[in-house]
């Protein structure tokens, strides 16, 4: 019975190459590695890049795995999927040329996909009534329009499944959405129709089981992390797929773990409604799925049903939405907090004689409130006993000039504050905030390309 294994090579914009290039090296059999680099916010820094320098803005770490591992893949029959091309697609796929040529690898068939920025295309979608409402319910889209940074679509399967119809070794992509880029050469190797709904979500839940790379193998594990074998080396997983069975799985001679508290993990990830998990290529049912360990490392995944595709598909913006600045000062025992209390005291009435014309101020100390806000616990025997605290203040304005005003006042507290205090990090800089402008736009307003690109 045919079987096709495809595994998850990246999670994110920054992860480590080590897994991937250790499976692609050492895995029994692997078809496929799917590598998704891309995020909301990552897109908006992408254009950035590309705005500044127009060779950039994609992932080049993708390029400095390809170096690793393009020729033993292409010798293992390994082929490659990734949206690491980002803003850039193009520029992605001429330095994927110029590697493969110089690897000698004449005939590699690099595919892409063109189409996910329609930035240029949005006055004619708002002439044509496409509203661009907020998924979030709130605002008016013509306070944000003016400033917008990036507009990219969230899209499926069909012009990846294209490319690899067309026999690219590797496809590369914009905004693909993570699972897509599994399920593809899944529903290209079995033929599943355009409407064979179980299939296309049991290929969905096999991308969301690898997209997170390390999170899917015992990375981020709330279960027993301490029972994680060897994350020093911790493996990404495998899915491998037949007509009838799938199971979860990781190359050999790795760290991480595939058990079934793992796998359920990264099953509920993300997913708001389990009975509903909404991608462009099928809405996916898991409320009645099955997980069961069937051996060392392999969990079988069972019961998935899928449900007919919506009609739109999301359409992510980003925009510019002001300034913001980030400080810290750090404070040392006895009196820790009392002390960081103080400064920041001192800080807020420097910044009210300044004139501070702030959105928002967010006032918070590393070690006792900075992840759990208002629920954390701030009871006195524990805050009197701090051997540390650091003060962390963020302050967002819409004007550059507003949030810059705090700069100059952060180091001078080591000698003209509570005692105790240091510096560190160098100076606080003013950093740009993208917003997010997550809508929808109807299918047919989007207009997707494939190509082959053969090296020579």
């Amino acid at each position: 019975m045919k079987q096709i294994a495809i595994g998850g090579g990246q999670g994110f914009w920054g992860d480590s190459n080590d897994a991937a290039i250790h499976m692609i090296r050492h895995a029994e059999a692997l078809d496929y590695m799917a590598c998704d680099y891309l995020a909301e916010l990552t897109l908006s820094i992408m254009q950035r890049q590309k705005l500044k320098n127009p060779q950039a803005g994609f992932a080049r770490d993708f390029i400095s795995l390809m170096q690793e591992v393009i020729v033993e893949a292409r010798q293992r029959h390994t082929r490659i999927l990734t949206n690491a091309g980002g803003m850039n697609v193009q520029g992605c796929v001429t330095q994927l040329e110029e590697l493969a040529r110089a690897k000698g690898l004449s005939g590699y068939r690099i595919g892409y996909v063109l189409g996910d920025d329609i930035m240029a295309s949005i006055p004619d979608l708002l002439a044509d009534g496409v509203r661009f409402d907020s998924l979030d319910g709130e605002g008016d889209f013509e306070e944000v329009r003016n400033n917008l940074v990036n507009a990219n679509v969230y899209f499926g399967h069909e012009p990846i499944e294209a490319c690899l119809a067309d026999n690219a070794d590797v496809v590369v992509t914009g905004r693909a959405t993570d699972s897509a880029l599994f399920m593809a050469p899944l529903k290209h190797e079995f033929g599943w129709a355009g409407d064979d709904w179980d299939n296309l979500a049991r290929g969905i839940m096999a991308g969301h089981l690898l997209e997170c790379g390390g999170q899917g193998a015992g990375g981020n594990y709330q279960y027993d992390w301490r029972g994680v074998p060897d994350m020093d080396q911790l493996g990404f997983p495998i899915a491998e797929m037949s007509a009838d069975d799938f199971h979860i799985t990781k190359a050999p001679d790795c760290g991480g773990i595939i058990c079934e508290q793992s796998v359920k993990e990264q099953f509920l990830y993300e997913v708001h409604d389990p009975a509903n998990y909404i991608t462009p290529d099928v809405v996916v049912d898991i409320s009645q799925a099955t997980l069961n360990n069937a051996g060392p490392n392999r969990v079988r995944v069972g019961n998935i049903k899928g449900k007919p595709r919506p009609d739109q598909l999301k359409l992510c913006l980003g925009y510019h939405a002001g300034w913001k600045v980030v400080t810290y000062l750090s404070f040392a025992w006895p009196d820790a907090y009392e002390k960081a209390q103080y400064a920041a005291d001192i800080l807020m009435k420097k910044m009210k004689r300044k004139g501070l014309n702030a959105e928002e101020i967010h006032i918070s100390y590393l070690g006792l409130n900075a992840l759990h806000l208002d629920v954390a616990d701030m009871a006195d025997d524990l805050v009197n006993r701090m051997n540390e605290v650091v003060l962390r203040i963020a302050i967002r304005a819409r004007e550059k000039s507003e949030a810059a005003k705090i700069v100059p006042e952060i180091s001078p507290l080591q000698l003209n504050g509570p005692p105790g205090a240091s510096f560190f990090g160098g100076r606080s800089k003013v950093q740009e905030i993208i917003g997010l402008w997550p809508t929808l736009i109807p299918r047919d307003a989007v207009k997707l390309s494939h190509h082959i690109l053969e090296v020579r």
